[in-house]
């Protein structure tokens, strides 16, 4: 293991060390999935707090299969997140680096993949793994065009991700979209 994966995996025991509680900012908006592909076929479930990026890991990690497993978070109509695990390696991708302005979930990410805070004259754009779901076939100009499209909720760039990696009806169904 690499050093910066061991630092990772350091960082990660000690955010799951940390009981945060989900507080009233939450908005109905706000989801997480997991989805791993087993058996040939993709698998999906809610997760209880979008807010909690060491829970989702320790989460996602419980599901590991050969293609490891995917959390999508939308929070506050604003950005999204993937996080992937793939055996010992996590990937982190964040469509909007200066959410970590205005959301601690988006600045927790930003630490644990040890990416820089922008400053507050930053442009918004997509930070961390870009090739997250490359080996899946969506690759990174993918995603960031999907980022870039000013049109699209978050919720609706996650539901496209998951139509394109082939779950979107499922995605649609678990959330009601």
């Amino acid at each position: 293991m690499s050093d910066f994966e061991e630092e990772l995996v350091e960082e990660i025991e000690s955010f799951d060390a940390i009981d945060d509680v989900v507080t009233d900012l939450t908005s109905e908006m706000d989801f997480a999935v997991a989805a791993w592909h087993e058996d040939g076929r993709w698998t999906l479930g809610t997760l209880p707090d979008p807010y909690d990026i060491a829970q989702i890991i320790t989460r996602l990690k419980s599901q590991q299969t050969n293609g490891g497993s995917i959390a999508l978070i939308s929070i506050d109509e604003e950005f999204f997140i993937l996080i992937r695990v793939l055996g010992s390696h996590i990937s982190l991708f964040l469509s909007d680096a200066t959410a970590a302005l205005d959301y601690p979930v988006a600045e927790e990410l930003m630490e644990i993949a040890d990416l820089p805070i922008p400053e507050d004259d930053e442009e918004p754009g997509p930070v961390g793994h870009l090739e997250i779901l490359a080996d899946l076939g969506m690759s990174g100009m993918e995603i960031t065009a999907l980022c870039d499209d000013e049109e699209l909720f978050p919720d609706e760039q996650l539901e496209a991700i998951a139509a394109r990696l082939g779950f979107g009806e499922q995605f649609s169904e678990l959330l009601d979209l």
